[in-house]
């Protein structure tokens, strides 16, 4: 079978599986968050922190929890992060010894489910560390962005309240019934798959078949790495990621890791659907996803395969910054899906891929990455798309628009146009702030379009809590560890509350029975809707820079 046959048989095989687990896991999440029973280690955690489990919040008090614990979670990993060394397990002589600064954007980076790694993880972070400190933050943070989806689903699905659900009970529920299981049964999948999984401090020695003395590096890499692609998160163990042998040993294991940093993202919809009572509703907003990931997924593919570009069209040129044990095939697919979702993990060196192929990357964030999107972000992004264009049908036909039963008035529709600028704003003015100061552009490896591109991606990345990078940007300094940081939080923090004042609001109202003037929104024709719409307000935002960089470094 040819290279392009077995890729075009990964894939498949990977749309296959997204689309068995869609109904069940779907499903199941829909239970775990409607459920009334609390488990009895739920019970204890409760207990614990002080939380009442059946106390329902308002949008104000959900959000106020959700912020104290983010800020609590943030100080306790900066400190973790510069006191590591006094702890066990710690690296004796790190080669990149935790700054403030630095820690200041590691904090930042996991609890804002970005994981941006300005350092490389082998040589900086401790094995208690690594387990303590940001595996735990690539699980609760994880479960945030789940809270948050679930919330704007209630919004839609219930009436005439304030209250909004739980934040705590939100939070343990998506930690402890959905994520730790599922983790589990992706780190032993990894470990059967040769992924390591060990305690060992840089204390392997083995001698090569040259004869030469090497030094392996160990650690508890597996557990890790299958929350990391679960939640997307996207922080790896080691400095090369996914492409790290380690990590990722073979091509089914890395098959194994696409298909975690899918799975909970794409079967939120039907959980959507089940809450909503009606199931035609998660499978339009599927739709929609799956419309928009289809394309990217094409054009990735077309412009890698086709050798053209930033990479010379000399023979074997696109397999540049491509690990070989995975090829240009399922190496595009991988970095196509990492930056459609939240994940930013990666198995090849983005900024080496053709100039058009990085295009299609920045463009899967830029949309905010809501095919499928984050776990829980893309659901709640998307849900805001559609709620955007409803109210752009209803100007057509001159009523009120309505969505799932709910109108779509001023307030509502100004909330959910003003979820987008956020990350718009903070991508471009950073990228301008970034361009204008000779420090920050002394940090870009390469000049012209290429050294834009670079910066317009980091800023891009940050900004929609992805991680990933153009690699040629050294962005270990203050300006950038400082700069990045501030763009994670405003953009992860700032979104989530107009989502929560969002479903506090639709909670508020009654339901409008459909009427003949009612937009269907179950049918292909919204889902054609919402996927342009989603497109457009992107394009009109960030053509300019797109121009400037990747396109004009593609016609160079």
């Amino acid at each position: 079978m040819s290279s392009t046959g077995a890729g075009i048989g990964f894939l498949a095989l990977f749309v296959a599986a997204v689309i068995a687990v869609h109904v069940p896991l779907g499903d199941y999440m829909f239970h775990v968050y409607t459920s009334e029973r609390d488990w009895r280690v739920e019970k204890l955690i409760y207990r614990l922190i002080g939380a009442n489990p059946k106390a329902q919040q308002p949008w104000y008090a959900y959000g106020r929890s959700l912020l104290a614990f983010s800020t609590v979670s943030v100080l306790f990993l900066f400190f973790f992060e510069l006191l590591q060394d006094k702890l066990p397990l710690h690296l004796h002589n790190p080669a990149t010894p935790m700054t403030p600064a630095l820690a200041w954007n590691t904090a930042v980076s996991f609890v804002t489910n970005t994981n941006w790694q300005a350092y490389s993880g082998e040589s900086t972070e401790g094995h208690l560390a690594q387990m303590a400190g940001l595996a735990v933050q690539n699980f609760v943070s994880s479960a945030v962005g789940i809270a948050v989806a679930i919330v704007l689903v209630r919004g839609f699905a219930r009436t005439k309240t304030l209250e909004i659900g739980n934040f705590w009970v939100d939070l343990v529920r998506g930690t402890l019934r959905i994520l730790l299981p599922l983790a589990f049964i992706g780190a032993v999948v990894l470990v059967a798959g040769g992924v390591i999984q060990n305690f060992h401090l840089h204390d392997q020695v083995v001698t090569t078949l040259s004869g030469a003395q090497q030094t392996l590096p160990g650690g508890p890499v597996a557990s890790q790495e299958a929350i990391k692609e679960l939640g997307t998160n996207g922080g790896g163990f080691f400095n090369a990621n996914s492409a790290h042998p380690f990590e990722n040993p073979t091509r089914w294991t890395n098959w194994v890791q696409i298909f975690l940093l899918s799975a909970i993202s794409f079967s939120l919809p039907r959980t959507f659907g089940r809450m909503v009572d009606s199931k035609k509703q998660g499978y339009a907003i599927a739709a929609v996803m799956g419309v928009l990931a289809t394309v990217s997924m094409v054009l990735v593919e077309a412009f890698q395969l086709a050798h053209h570009g930033t990479v010379p069209t000399a023979i074997g040129a696109a397999t540049e910054g491509v690990e070989q044990r995975f090829g240009v095939f399922d190496s595009a697919v991988f970095s196509d899906l990492t930056t459609l979702t939240s994940t930013g993990a990666v198995d090849s060196a983005h900024d080496s891929y053709t100039s058009i192929g990085g295009l299609i990357q920045l463009f899967n964030m830029q949309i905010g990455e809501v095919a499928p999107g984050g776990v829980g972000s893309g659901l709640y992004g998307m849900l805001i798309m559609a709620v955007i264009t409803v109210f752009i049908a209803g100007l057509m036909v001159g009523r009120t628009p309505e969505y799932l039963g709910k109108k779509i008035r001023p307030r509502e529709m100004k909330l959910a146009a003003s979820y987008f600028p956020v990350t718009e704003l903070l991508v471009l003015l950073g990228t301008g702030v970034a361009m204008g100061l000779p420090g920050p552009r002394a940090g870009m490896a390469n000049t012209g379009p290429h050294g834009l591109s670079e910066v317009l991606y980091g800023f891009t990345s940050a900004s929609n809590n992805n991680g990933s990078a153009f690699a040629g940007l050294s962005a270990n300094t203050t300006f950038y560890n400082t700069a990045l940081g501030l763009a994670m939080v405003l953009a992860r923090f700032l979104p989530i509350i107009l989502v929560l004042a969002l479903a506090g609001s639709l909670a508020r109202q009654g339901h409008t029975p459909e009427s003949p003037g009612t937009l269907p929104t179950h049918r292909p024709q919204f889902v054609g809707l919402v996927a342009a719409v989603t497109v457009v307000l992107c394009a009109l935002t960030f053509l300019p820079a797109l121009a400037l960089g990747p396109l004009a470094e593609g016609i160079h």
